[in-house]
């Protein structure tokens, strides 16, 4: 998994070390992160970012920011939520992460096999679509031209 791609830290769990955060509030999480309202509410009963909650507004920190960018980086690569929770829910403010590390290249790993296997897939049918198309045209073309 490309962390600083996503301008994130694994052994940081996604947790800011500054003292003196910018707050967010939903809509403007959800423009920045490209993510619709409902996402981010269903994200936060997943347990999987935490803002702060002020009577009905929700304002984010820059640690649910940093979560959020790893939540998508792992979709996009085809985690499930449940193991990117897995692999945030792994990080200690007071350790050295080294089992979160391990883990989360244990998966990733595995991830790249399943992705690597799936474009050998994608291949393979592009190649028979092709196979596919050049056959239809060619009867197309000897019907039409009969």
């Amino acid at each position: 998994m490309n962390f600083a791609s996503a301008g994130v830290s694994p052994a940081a769990g996604g947790v800011s070390e500054h003292k003196s955060e910018d707050l967010t509030r939903i809509g403007d999480m959800a423009r920045q992160f490209g993510v619709t309202l409902r996402a981010l509410r269903f994200y936060e009963d997943k347990g999987l970012i935490s803002p702060i909650r002020n009577g009905a507004t929700r304002l984010y920190r820059s640690a649910d920011k940093t979560r959020l960018k790893f939540i998508l980086l792992g979709r996009r690569v085809g985690f499930s939520l449940r193991e990117v929770k897995q692999m945030i829910d792994l990080y200690d403010p007071q350790g050295s992460n080294v089992r979160q590390l391990k883990v989360v290249l244990e998966k990733s790993e595995r991830q790249r096999g399943r992705l690597e296997k799936q474009r050998r897939e994608i291949d393979q049918a592009i190649v028979d679509i092709d196979g596919l198309i050049a056959e239809m045209r060619e009867q197309l073309q000897d019907r039409t031209a009969a």
